[in-house]
């Protein structure tokens, strides 16, 4: 299924450093290539706002130390991009504005994270959107 994903440019957007880590990992197991990864809202927004850097996706962690990353979400779907958030709170604890984004409980697998972007990032794959 990695095959499905290889190739994509993926923003990560997580401020805890380890759990940063893993997930560049992950996404490099499955064929991707994260373009950056960013630990705050500043920074995530000055990389969305880049016209130059092109993102076929991003996972967002919905807590950066405090704040809330739905700047980064607003600014990811006025550029089209799709995303994923990654939480350790709990997807109920997702703003209504963007309950329909898909969401993935911390901690996760490599599988559920690949499920969940092939599902999301790639076009007619069964679930995608």
């Amino acid at each position: 299924m990695g095959s499905a994903l290889a190739g994509l440019r993926l923003l990560v957007v997580e401020d805890e450093a380890m759990v940063a880590l893993m997930i560049e990992t992950m996404l490099s197991d499955l064929g991707c290539v994260v373009v950056d990864v960013a630990g705050t809202v500043s920074r995530g927004l000055a990389l969305v706002g880049d016209d130059g850097l092109r993102l076929d996706g991003a996972i967002l962690d919905v807590n950066l130390g405090g704040e809330k990353v739905y700047p980064i979400a607003q600014a990811l779907s006025d550029r089209h991009v799709p995303f994923i958030f990654s939480t350790g709170y709990g997807i109920d604890g997702i703003t209504p504005q963007f309950a329909h984004v898909p969401a993935l409980a911390k901690p996760y697998e490599c599988w559920a994270l690949e499920e969940m972007l092939i599902s999301t990032l790639v076009p007619g794959a069964p679930g995608a959107g």
